[in-house]
């Protein structure tokens, strides 16, 4: 069974592992998406000390990991051949990395599960993720736990990606 929970510190090497084997599992499949060493164990680091860190354990070994936030995202903020529909603050899903023994369980869709209840905790009522163009398997994690296609974002280095979000009941 699954126990999903925030991250600790004694967390941040695995939760860097996840990464590397997501960049790997990334390359092999042509998605030029993480290729330029970020994200890493310093992210996780600063993910777990702003609390906003999730893993998903079993038997005492993480198998996923993702960061939860909410607020407002400053790559968000400019969206091109699209709009969002969602006002305000939102809830944002970033850094998802699934162990390849964990992929097809439901891991990262827990995940957003867990987003919605936060956001509706919080009465936040929209939340957003993004992806590579090329991250087919993302894309469909998105659609399947409600996101729509929106538009496209840039990130921190320019790098296009696409925007989902999705209205919370």
């Amino acid at each position: 069974m699954m126990e999903l929970r925030r991250a600790r510190e004694e967390d941040i090497a695995a939760i860097g592992a996840l990464y590397d084997q997501a960049r790997e599992a990334m390359a092999a499949a042509g998605i030029d998406q993480w290729q330029d060493g970020y994200p890493n164990e310093e992210d996780a680091r600063l993910d777990v000390e702003a609390g906003m860190a999730y893993v998903l354990a079993e038997d005492g070994q993480v198998l996923a990991a993702a960061c939860l936030g909410f607020g407002i995202e400053p790559t968000y903020n400019a969206i091109e051949q699209g709009a969002w529909l969602g006002q305000g603050e939102y809830g944002f899903l970033h850094r998802v990395a699934v162990a390849d023994k964990a992929k097809g369980r439901g891991a990262a869709g827990l995940f957003f599960q867990e987003l919605k209840r936060q956001a509706k905790a919080r009465g936040v009522a929209v939340i957003r993720g993004d992806t590579h163009r090329d991250n087919q398997p993302m894309q469909r994690v998105m659609a399947k736990n409600g996101l729509e296609y929106r538009g496209v974002i840039h990130v921190e280095d320019g790098t296009e990606r696409l925007a989902y979000e999705a209205l919370l009941d």
